[in-house]
């Protein structure tokens, strides 16, 4: 076997679950630019964007010559990573003033949503991991990347309806909580983290709508805004609260073994830190802001381990298949 057809037999198996890495290298991208480390962060964000148009690119190729194929993935509920990978990429690409682009994003965010959620969302039932809440994760994904258009180019109608998805999107999360298996917390590969970091994605769309009230156009009323702000901080304690169950969990069922799963660990925990920076910014509680920081560089940490695991995995994936 060629080296060119060993590696695309490595790789057949990675897409949709590897859509989890472009939303972990960019949600870290996103933090990096919050706490001023520019070119972390703009390294950061071409990496994600390099591995998400390869994700683009498998899509595309799948949908010409492997239909059948496509339609298998796109009924797992890890098919969904494409729509918050899209999302957290404009996210990034926003950050830097690339508003044309991120808008772009958003509009294939919100088709790919549409598209892949009636695809999925049939087919859960009880027992289910962490996937499970990528539901949630993908439309509170749309919520945010709204808002954060919204505040930047001043648009109502687009605060409006990130508002109508960051509400649809908690009853996403409901749903998924009731399906979860809790046994996932002390067993799951790494996706048991996606119930944390749905929770965290809620609040960074939460803060990133209040952002857009404070900047564009007027919104809503002091009672609206003061339910949205409360929970906001519901939801970013919620989420901080998830960080440290699940952080115990691992301390007392270490999982060393590399997993393609792992990056769906990485993700929640740079989104947790993310939506500390962003609600101490909008609600204005400075502390969360050292709080942030701290997870964030947790979250580096986790991330270049998991980086290095999937450097081996590819290493040792190629090699076996070229010997065949």
């Amino acid at each position: 076997m060629s080296g060119t057809s060993a590696l695309r037999t490595w790789w057949a198996p990675r897409p949709p679950a590897t859509g989890s890495a472009v939303m972990a290298t960019g949600i870290l991208s996103v933090g990096l630019h919050l706490t001023g480390q520019q070119i972390l962060s703009r390294l950061a964000l071409v990496l994600a964007g390099a591995a998400w148009l390869g994700l683009a690119a498998d899509i595309a190729l799948q949908l010409l010559w492997d239909r059948e194929q496509w339609r298998a993935r796109a009924g797992s509920p890890a098919a969904l990573t494409m729509v918050p990978a899209t999302t957290v990429l404009g996210s990034g690409v926003s950050a830097l003033n690339g508003q044309p682009l991120a808008e772009a994003l958003l509009a294939l965010a919100v088709v790919l949503w549409a598209c892949l959620v009636p695809l999925t969302v049939p087919d859960w039932e009880r027992r289910m991991p962490g996937a499970v809440f990528l539901g949630c994760v993908a439309t509170e994904g749309i919520a945010m990347l709204g808002a954060v258009l919204a505040a930047a180019e001043g648009v109502a109608w687009l605060a409006h309806t990130a508002l109508v998805f960051f509400w649809f999107g908690l009853v996403f999360y409901l749903i998924g909580l009731g399906c979860f298996d809790p046994r996932q917390v002390v067993t799951g590969p790494g996706d048991q983290w996606i119930s944390g970091g749905a929770l965290a994605l809620s609040a960074l769309a939460g803060s990133q709508l209040m952002s857009a009230a404070h900047k564009g156009p007027y919104l809503w009323n002091n009672d609206d805004s003061g339910v949205l702000r409360g929970v906001t901080v519901a939801l970013l304690v919620l989420a901080l609260a998830c960080y440290v169950v699940l952080a115990v969990a691992e301390v007392l069922r270490p999982r060393f073994r590399y997993d393609v799963r792992r990056w769906s660990t990485v993700f929640p925990m740079g989104m947790t830190a993310v939506a500390a920076l962003s609600v101490a910014s909008s609600v204005g509680v400075p502390w969360l802001r050292g709080l942030g920081r701290v997870l964030l560089w947790i979250a580096v940490a986790a991330w270049l381990l998991v980086l290095a695991g999937a450097v081996a995995s590819a290493v040792d994936g190629v090699r076996s298949r070229a010997r065949r």
